[in-house]
């Protein structure tokens, strides 16, 4: 996170602050109007972020914000390098509610994601000739089984499992997998604040569980995200 607040910084000549986190669990940059910001792994890491993050916005008076996740993730049909623009979160019993457990209660909350934000998104993919597709999302419990992975410590199904859970899942539009995107989805909607969600996909589950591409693909591939939001930021903040 601190390689890409300090790339904007130089590239739209801000000045990159040192990390404002007073804890080793997340790290903060501010660069002008943008803030960068890591949140660990899952939708539990997540969570406490962003509710701290919506204070912080509350308490700044910060009006018009964006909260825009940017990442990798499992492409669902996507060849590896394309950037999925989420357009709707989905959980892993396959509905679009975010499920917390409070009071003993379960709780399903709805989970919504800017449509305009995304659009603009997409354009500047397709603007800067990045390989972009927009898809449903799916936010899963674990790295492993949670995704039909078969090269896991535990795996209690078959290959055919996996590959008919993969293309039921394509069917109803779903184009990559994460940890995370539930809960983005739903908080954010819930504060009522403009959100997105960019990933490139590493690799194509249809074809394997794990990433085999060289380092520097890697990198390129990773960068992706990264350079169609700055594009988009430097646009709306005119940097």
């Amino acid at each position: 996170m601190k390689l890409y607040a300090e790339w904007f910084s130089k590239e739209c000549g801000l000045e990159c602050s040192e990390n404002l986190s007073r804890t080793d669990r997340f790290v903060l940059y501010k660069t002008g109007k943008v803030i960068w910001v890591n949140h660990g792994m899952g939708s539990p890491s997540l969570s406490i972020l962003l509710a701290e993050m919506l204070k912080i916005m509350h308490h700044a008076k910060a009006e018009d914000v964006k909260f825009i996740r940017v990442g990798t993730s499992g492409g669902v049909g996507v060849e590896p390098g394309t950037v999925v623009i989420t357009t709707g979160a989905m959980n892993g019993e396959l509905t679009d509610k975010y499920v917390q457990w409070i009071n003993g209660k379960k709780v399903e909350r709805d989970t919504w994601l800017d449509e305009d934000l995304r659009k603009e998104l997409i354009a500047v993919a397709a603007e800067k000739k990045i390989p972009v597709e927009a898809g449903i999302t799916l936010c899963a419990d674990d790295f492993y089984e949670g995704q039909m992975r078969l090269d896991g410590f535990f795996c209690e199904y078959k290959a055919d499992d996996k590959f008919d859970f993969l293309n039921k899942i394509y069917e109803k539009g779903v184009r990559n997998f994460e940890m995370e995107c539930t809960c983005f989805a739903s908080m954010t909607y819930r504060a009522g604040v403009k959100a997105a969600i960019v990933c490139v996909a590493m690799l194509n589950r249809m074809e394997g569980d794990q990433v085999n591409i060289e380092h520097d693909q890697y990198i390129e591939y990773e960068e992706r995200p990264f350079r169609v939001v700055t594009a988009l930021i430097r646009r709306q903040l005119g940097y």
